[in-house]
């Protein structure tokens, strides 16, 4: 497992570079490797998307979640066959039970009904549930297709920091399970307790156990919030604030990157505590298709360092969201689903769950 030194600050990268000319890109990239070598966290400001487009995405989400629970219901996860809808508070049960307290929209690539995976039981791939909210689907959608696209750019200049050519990664991302999650945390009594960002619970109440520090599935992920409360753990178990900058990108890698890199990249792990004011969040998280075997690029295994396990993308992005879902525990009880051949407990690739203490 990768595991980042002992750094006390989140590296903070203007990307306007990647869009310049070979000098200004060749030190954008150094940059970027070097955060994700050494933190496996950075922010990132010029990043070409308008803000206009986080205001819309904002604007929709509360308009949404203000809806009385019955409308939100409507648009339930559980009534779609490709995970994508409203997740209520309590639908996500982590390790050992941990209690959420968060609720959110998933959604992903917004595919055809008759799109072949789909139509095949894809179970990750097809239409996205919509509620009936005038311009909420395009002001997502909207803000979606911008972020995804920075994300391939990002992956373009990963590729380069690893001594790749850019376009290294490209054809295993043309139909990717990239999820969208619009999250909103209501206002908590106290801050000094740890709540859950994504894929977190709580790791200090003693009422609540399940997964505290944490690293992401899939490649990397792209963050905007409205407000404080994310922490990373360096290489010497200190937890680091990461303190919001205004239009600017969380961006931290993911398990996918940490094996094909055979641990190159690292995936740090992270949390957010728990903080007195309402908070919005919206994670990307940038995975690669579906079928695509996760296996360490053959650069950066040699004697000394083996190569890691590998496996299938979305085989395994599945097999975690259907033990953590209750509606897809439910539908694996009555035998509805199966888990992929293969799969593993609940945990990251290689980074076991951690229940509170």
């Amino acid at each position: 497992m990768g595991e980042a030194i002992g750094f006390s600050r989140v590296p903070l990268i203007d990307i306007s570079g990647l869009r310049g000319g070979p000098a200004d890109r060749d030190r954008v990239v150094a940059e970027i490797g070097h955060a994700a070598r050494e933190v496996g966290f950075l922010q990132i400001t010029g990043a070409g998307v308008p803000p206009a487009l986080f205001a819309g995405l904002l604007a929709a989400a509360r308009r949404f979640f203000a809806l009385p629970m019955d409308e939100k219901m409507k648009v339930y996860i559980g009534a779609s066959k490709n995970h994508r809808g409203y997740v209520p508070e309590g639908e996500e049960v982590f390790s050992a039970g941990g209690r959420d307290r968060k609720e959110a929209f998933d959604l992903s690539l917004d595919l055809p009904p008759d799109d072949p995976d789909h139509l095949a039981g894809n179970p990750l791939l097809g239409p996205n549930q919509w509620p009936p909210l005038p311009g909420f689907a395009d002001a997502v959608m909207a803000y979606y297709d911008a972020v995804l696209a920075l994300g391939r750019r990002l992956l373009h200049a990963f590729a380069q920091a690893l001594g790749e050519p850019p376009t290294l990664f490209d054809d295993h991302v043309t139909k990717p399970p990239s999820q969208l999650r619009l999250l909103r945390y209501p206002a908590g009594p106290a801050a000094d307790d740890r709540e859950a960002d994504d894929r977190e619970t709580d790791d200090r109440e003693t009422d609540a156990v399940g997964i505290g520090a944490h690293t992401d599935y899939e490649c990397f992920t792209l963050l905007r919030c409205t407000g404080p409360g994310l922490e990373v753990r360096n290489g010497v178990g200190e937890w680091i604030d990461v303190p919001p900058v205004e239009d600017a990108f969380v961006v931290n890698i993911g398990d996918m990157f940490e094996i094909l890199t055979n641990g190159e990249f690292v995936a740090t792990p992270h949390r957010v505590r728990r903080v007195t004011a309402e908070r919005y969040s919206f994670p990307l998280f940038f995975s690669v298709d579906y079928h695509t075997r996760v296996v360490p690029l053959e650069r950066f295994v040699r004697p000394g360092r083996p190569a890691r396990p590998g496996l299938v993308a979305g085989e395994h992005l599945f097999a975690h969201t259907a033990q953590t879902f209750t509606y897809l525990k439910d539908r694996l009880a009555t035998g509805e689903i199966v888990l992929p051949a293969g799969s593993v407990g609940l945990s990251s690739f290689g980074h076991p769950t951690q229940t509170a203490g």
